[in-house]
């Protein structure tokens, strides 16, 4: 009973990926490597060493922010592979 209109209007049911989950990512990767060289440029300033820790910072932020990227698709994915293998398997007994 794939058709079933009461299925179709349940939001519990048919819980899906949607792009506005991942509206975030972008500015959250954006602000992690942009607040890490700041920190490496400001390291930088104290210790006179010219572009060595804004470079470490840059690479730490971004390595970071794609690390979160990365975690949060990888769990969005893992629960709609599981959705669907519910569906799959509840389809199949009825």
């Amino acid at each position: 009973m794939r058709d079933d209109p009461a299925r179709k209007t349940d939001p519990q049911s048919r819980k899906e990926l949607n792009p506005s989950d991942f509206a975030g990512i972008g500015l959250q990767f954006a602000i992690a490597v942009v607040g890490f060289l700041l920190l490496g440029q400001w390291a930088d300033r104290k210790l006179g060493t010219a572009p060595v820790f804004l470079l470490i910072g840059v690479f730490i932020g971004g390595a970071g922010a794609f690390y979160s990227m990365y975690r949060r698709i990888s769990a969005a994915q893992r629960a709609d592979d599981e959705r669907r293998r519910q569906e799959r398997e509840s389809g199949g007994k009825k």
